[in-house]
């Protein structure tokens, strides 16, 4: 699925199993919440701190999609065409960072 038809699927969910989009400072709160989820897991999976057995069973894929979702409610509830600013970044990021990381001694 494209990020076209996955900002689709997330408003037919909304207007099927919501009420409506939580406002957007709501939602910007909730990311934050997802986001701090994928830290935790992140952070104790694969850095330094040790991982509790309760985070033991916790999905990372799942928490990575709970972010995505609340990314695409921001964007439907905002009217940003999600796909075609993700293409503009690719883009840019293609043409300006060719070489960047290529010749960045710290990679080798």
């Amino acid at each position: 699925m494209d990020i076209r038809n996955a900002q689709l699927a997330v408003d037919e969910w909304i207007k099927t199993h919501g009420v409506r989009y939580f406002n957007e400072l709501t939602n910007m709160a909730q990311l934050t919440e997802e986001v701090g989820e994928v830290a935790r897991i992140i952070a104790r999976r694969y850095g330094e701190q040790s991982e509790k057995e309760s985070d033991k069973h916790k999905d990372l894929g799942e928490e990575l999609a709970d972010v995505v979702f609340v990314v695409l409610c921001l964007a439907n509830q905002t009217g940003i065409d999600l796909q075609e600013s993700f293409d503009k970044k690719m883009l840019l990021k293609t043409q300006r960072d060719h070489d960047r990381h290529q010749n960045n001694e710290k990679l080798k």
